[in-house]
């Protein structure tokens, strides 16, 4: 199921934001679309990434942001001894369990980004190397980092269902819409 944010909603910054970390989970949802979590699991490129693991790692890194950005912490603590868990599917989940997950988490995010005061409002991150030096983002950053992160995974996603089957973005697009593509 995608979640499409109504077209009324992409006027002001919020809308837009929104529509476009939306418009990026659509890439890697359709990914996996038509697909056995085996097929979804298997690493057809050079990478060891996983259709699978790309889109359990997306569902909780965002949740992981907005849970952050309310003061909460993460619903999973990733470090380094289950770093590894982050991009595969283990135990009893399955690709339909991450997308029903995903689009939890997704609604829960369009909730928060919609009840923020202010996009100039700022929260702190725990001092890792991998976050901005200052400890602080703003709402706004939050959003750029959702589509920047989700963008790159949906790359990432092509490449891989392509490798696996030879879909493209293009034919999958056509098939979530049912369209037939001319010959």
């Amino acid at each position: 199921m995608v979640t499409h944010v109504p077209a009324e909603a992409h006027g002001d910054e919020r809308g837009a934001l929104l529509s476009f970390i939306a418009e990026q989970r659509g890439g890697i949802r359709r990914a996996v679309l038509g697909l056995t979590d085996e097929q979804a699991a298997s690493t057809p490129s050079a990478s060891e990434l996983s259709l699978a693991g790309l889109l359990k790692h997306v569902a909780e890194v965002e949740q992981g942001w907005i849970a952050r950005a309310k003061g909460e912490p993460p619903a999973v603590e990733r470090e380094e001894s289950n770093w590894h868990e982050c991009f595969r599917l283990v135990g009893g989940e399955t690709v339909e369990s991450q997308l029903a997950y995903w689009e939890k988490v997704a609604a829960e995010t369009e909730a928060f980004v919609r009840s923020v005061p202010s996009f100039d409002d700022t929260f702190a991150l725990p001092p890792q190397p991998w976050f901005p030096p200052d400890g602080r983002v703003s709402m706004r950053w939050l959003c750029l980092h959702l589509i920047r992160e989700t963008a790159r995974h949906a790359g990432h996603a092509d490449i891989i269902r392509e490798s696996l089957d030879g879909a493209t973005a293009f034919e999958l697009v056509a098939a979530e819409q049912q369209v037939v593509p001319a010959s």
